[in-house]
């Protein structure tokens, strides 16, 4: 099985960024914005439109508030993967701030090549997100 982890460094406090992890219909306003276009509340998760025009069902599997931890799966005709789950947890930094760290778990290994460009594109968005949350603080 593969893994992939992408970690976003923000001076953003823990809670206000868990706010916005755990906020699951609002990642095209609040978390992932250009990356994520469009989210819409489904039973049991959402589903999110992303920038290159593919929609994906995303059921929620956990949502913890004492771990600020989230995971969800994927779902969606011409996904690369047999298997998909993913998690974003968040952590106070020692020097203040937070680290979030978006971890998905993939199978065939070979979807790497396509997973890579896309995680990298999501970090960027909500590290830019986050950074204007920072300047509203």
């Amino acid at each position: 099985m593969g893994t992939m982890t992408v970690e976003v460094v923000t001076d953003v406090a823990p809670q206000s960024v868990w706010d916005a992890v755990r906020d699951i219909g609002a990642l095209h306003t609040r978390l992932v914005p250009g990356f994520v276009v469009a989210t819409q509340l489904v039973p049991g998760g959402r589903l999110v439109t992303f920038s290159n025009g593919m929609t994906v069902e995303e059921p929620i599997v956990s949502c913890s508030e004492s771990l600020m931890r989230l995971v969800w799966t994927a779902k969606a005709e011409g996904l690369p993967f047999t298997h998909y789950n993913a998690s974003a947890q968040v952590h106070a930094r020692a020097a203040g701030g937070s680290r979030i760290e978006w971890t998905a778990d993939f199978l065939p290994d070979s979807a790497a090549a396509a997973l890579e460009p896309l995680m990298a594109a999501g970090a960027g968005a909500m590290s830019r997100a986050l950074k204007g949350l920072a300047a509203g603080s």
